[in-house]
């Protein structure tokens, strides 16, 4: 997917909640004022993808336990130059969790955020705060694939319920605004 079929995407997403209305105005301004929007060398801001993982059944949510974060979180990652955000969510989820088999559910986009990153240290150097813009897709795995730790980024790799992964991220904004939300959507999709 190029940038322009992408940016209509966005263009096209109905926003689940003013959350999402209002990230979605910041990420297209975002992307039609910078043409480096894809790259992390933009300090300010750039696009990343994330991906809520689900089982077959859709009863159980694939996590990380991030380094940085010091919680259980969601995949994703940067889009370092690739505009096909889909392709870079099922990338990061192969490299963090070690699951092969895994597919989109949809190619539509499943949620927006902007997202604060504070300042942090990686592979000894200073990285400073700044936004992702980020993409999220609802993915599906294979519960039965053998998990890996991506040993660079996280120290654990688990299923949990629904229920489960609320209780398990320690990050109380991304509990209330983000990992509730795509249960939310995801409850929806099963009726």
């Amino acid at each position: 997917m190029n940038r322009i079929r992408l940016t209509e995407q966005i263009q096209d997403y109905c926003p689940w909640n003013e959350q999402e209305a209002a990230d979605k105005e910041v990420i297209l301004r975002f992307l039609a004022e910078n043409e480096d929007a894809f790259e992390r060398e933009n300090r300010i801001a750039h696009m990343t993808a994330s991906a809520w993982v689900v089982n077959r059944e859709r009863t159980k949510v694939l996590m990380v336990y991030h380094k940085i974060y010091d919680s259980w979180s969601w995949t994703g990652g940067h889009a370092d130059g690739e505009t096909d955000l889909l392709a870079v969510a099922l990338r990061e989820v192969r490299e963090e969790t070690g699951v092969k088999n895994v597919a989109a559910v949809s190619e539509e986009l499943f949620s927006l955020e902007v997202l604060t990153v504070d300042g942090h240290e990686k592979r000894g150097k200073y990285v400073p705060s700044h936004l992702h813009l980020n993409v999220t897709y609802l993915l599906e795995a294979d519960e039965g694939d053998l998990l890996t730790i991506c040993e660079d980024e996280n120290k654990g790799v688990a299923w949990f319920s629904l229920e489960d992964a609320l209780k398990a991220s320690s990050e109380p904004w991304f509990v209330r605004r983000i990992y509730s939300k795509l249960n939310e959507k995801l409850k929806q999709l099963k009726q």
